[in-house]
């Protein structure tokens, strides 16, 4: 505090010194041109001392001392302009009350010449002095804007305070240098001397002001519209952001004990405009606590996120299970990076299609928990080769189902895809033959739970559209769009393992739960808010070509069959699709001739047995 009531002095005397000496230029200015507007050197005294004292008084007044310099801005800057007016203007009138008969000339170019002074002098002050005073830390630290003064944003800057002295935490590099907060109230406030700057409409100007290195969005409770509006205005910097999720997806126990370290990166579904799906936790834990959990393509996007949602609840083992070794390795790495010993992971090199290579894998480790994520997922290419999605999806879901049952699980859970309803596709087809297999199994099996989940294009995954997005953006200057009006329901990867999670704690058997994804997203307007994040204009800088609909694509995808039904949940937002009853014999016996089409590589052969088997396969639709 004494440090702060001295630099307030320092500015003080500053002003007074530039005031003082603006006067003395200016008679020396008039002096060098003979004008008859230069002072006596008494007369000036009295000018000079009359002005200064007015002068310091209008910049009290209007708040030039009232908050540290270094946080002044446009606003500030105009204010000790007009104090600088009012104070030249009364001392103008004094003079001409008491009787020295100060110059209109002298006290216009006195005014001038002061005011740029003292203006001039804050502004160089801050850029250039400022800078160097951190010079030394900024070289290490990220200086950071934080969005939210309220309970949220004090316990970061408590977080970041308390790290200082502690080598190994997170956050010791973080210096928080001024705190955003569209509560007018809490303006010109300060949280342990971290100055409030400005609302959310000001971001952009308060990170150019502070060079910001990095903004930390802390409104865990805000609602979705205030919150995507903030991340636009954050969205328009060239800074690092971070977002505390919302305060459902927090996690505080043993071993989550900061805030700050539960900050995740912006992402394009933070723009989207759906709040995220809640789920419980608890439940999760339930299912998950002191199990061994087998992850099926646990290198992909959704098998990858699923393994780390799972290590967060204590499960006795994991197990990877992935032909791509590259994937495979990534998540194993980053779970040995993060828990170490603390975690009994295993990770393995094997396909689904094999079957003894399965057995053996479930003979040893005999998981009780099967989450059957590996599949070929890419619409287009498996158009062109419906062989390898019926061997992949088909029989490698048979494989590791018939193995759980044998094997003696508690519980199967299938990853499906919005693509198996009323499929147009290949790929969508195989799903649904693959939704059929589950509820065979679930109506044939005394041992094992077996349930299937669907869910909507998932954001960021292998094949999504963002990353295509992006490398287009990158590369191109060009995005490509099969239809402006194409849509599609989204959701986060987070939110579909949390629905995998969620829905293998409450199965019973023969499910296939569903997520109500609310309203449907437009791929156009996907698009345009990617390309604005990286700060560049629709149409002006990236232009956006449509090409057509692909091989297999609809405008619209639909969640439920007709014939299924739709019953409810304990979460409002999981449906259950009714079960229909499968004839098992029937399916036995065209699986088994499907696998000959396959393996002979007859494709036309292939495509149009798996359309007698899923008798809603429209290969011939295409909107």
């Amino acid at each position: 505090m004494k440090i702060i009531k001295l630099r307030k002095i320092v500015l003080a005397l500053s002003d007074i010194f530039i005031i003082i000496v603006s006067g003395i230029i200016t008679n020396y200015i008039l002096s060098l041109f003979n004008s008859p507007f230069a002072s006596a050197s008494r007369r000036l005294l009295y000018d000079i001392v009359i002005d200064l004292i007015l002068c310091i008084l209008m910049l009290f007044v209007f708040g030039a001392y009232s908050r540290l310099w270094r946080y002044f801005n446009v606003n500030d800057y105009f204010y000790c302009g007009i104090a600088m007016i009012i104070g030249f203007a009364l001392g103008y009138c004094a003079s001409l009350i008491l009787p020295i008969g100060q110059n209109f000339v002298f006290t216009l170019i006195y005014f001038l010449i002061s005011t740029t002074g003292v203006l001039l002098f804050r502004f160089v002050f801050k850029r250039a002095f400022l800078d160097l005073t951190y010079a030394g830390r900024s070289q290490v630290a990220d200086r950071t804007l934080i969005v939210g003064a309220g309970n949220a944003g004090k316990m970061i800057l408590t977080e970041i305070k308390n790290s200082r002295f502690d080598e190994n935490s997170p956050t010791k590099n973080i210096l928080p240098i001024c705190f955003i907060d569209d509560d007018l109230s809490k303006q010109n406030s300060k949280l342990s001397g971290v100055p409030v700057v400005g609302t959310s409409a000001d971001i952009e100007r308060v990170c150019r002001d502070f060079n910001i290195d990095t903004i930390i969005v802390a409104v865990p409770s805000c609602e979705e519209e205030d919150k995507r509006r903030i991340l636009n205005h954050c969205s328009n910097t060239e800074c690092k952001i971070k977002i505390i999720p919302y305060l459902s997806e927090l996690l505080f126990d043993e071993k989550h004990t900061q805030l700050i370290t539960q900050a995740k990166e912006i992402k394009i579904e933070d723009l989207l405009g759906r709040k995220p799906i809640e789920f419980d936790k608890f439940v999760i834990k339930t299912l998950i606590k002191d199990k061994v959990c087998l992850v099926t393509g646990g290198g992909g996007s959704i098998g990858s996120e699923l393994v780390r949602q799972i290590a967060k609840y204590d499960p006795k083992q994991i197990i990877i299970v992935d032909i791509y070794e590259n994937n495979a390795y990534d998540i194993q790495q980053e779970l040995v990076i993060k828990y170490g010993n603390d975690l009994n992971l295993v990770t393995l090199i094997s396909s689904v299609r094999d079957y003894d290579k399965m057995d053996k894998i479930f003979a040893e480790y005999k998981p009780n928990l099967v989450f059957h994520a590996a599949a070929h997922k890419h619409v287009p290419l498996m158009e062109s080769v419906p062989e390898e999605a019926v061997k992949n999806n088909i029989f490698g879901t048979f494989n590791v189902a018939n193995l759980a049952e044998k094997y003696g699980a508690d519980k199967f859970v299938l990853i499906s895809t919005d693509k198996a309803v009323n499929p147009t596709n290949v790929m969508g087809a195989t799903k649904r033959c693959c939704e059929m297999i589950i509820q065979y199994k679930a109506q044939n099996s005394s041992k094992t739970e077996f349930v299937a989940t669907r869910f909507g294009n998932v954001l960021g995954s292998n094949g999504s559209v963002i990353p295509l997005f992006k490398r287009q953006i990158e590369t191109t200057n060009q995005v490509t769009v099969t239809h402006p009006d194409i849509i599609r329901y989204f959701m986060t990867i987070p939110e579909a393992v949390s629905l995998v999670l969620e829905a293998g704690a409450i199965a019973k058997g023969g499910e296939i739960f569903v997520l109500d994804m609310g309203e449907p997203v437009k791929i156009l307007t996907l698009a345009e808010n990617l390309i604005r994040m990286y700060g560049k204009i629709p149409y002006k800088d990236v232009e956006i070509k449509f090409t057509g609909l692909r091989p297999g694509e609809k405008l619209f995808e639909e969640l439920l069959m007709n014939e299924e039904g739709l019953k409810s949940t304990a979460n409002k937002k999981i449906f259950i699709g009714k079960q229909i009853e499968i004839n098992p014999e029937e399916l036995l016996n065209n699986l088994e001739k499907l696998k000959k089409y396959a393996e002979e590589n007859d494709s036309d052969g292939t495509v149009e047995f798996l359309s007698k088997i899923v008798p809603t396969f429209n290969h011939k639709t295409n909107t």
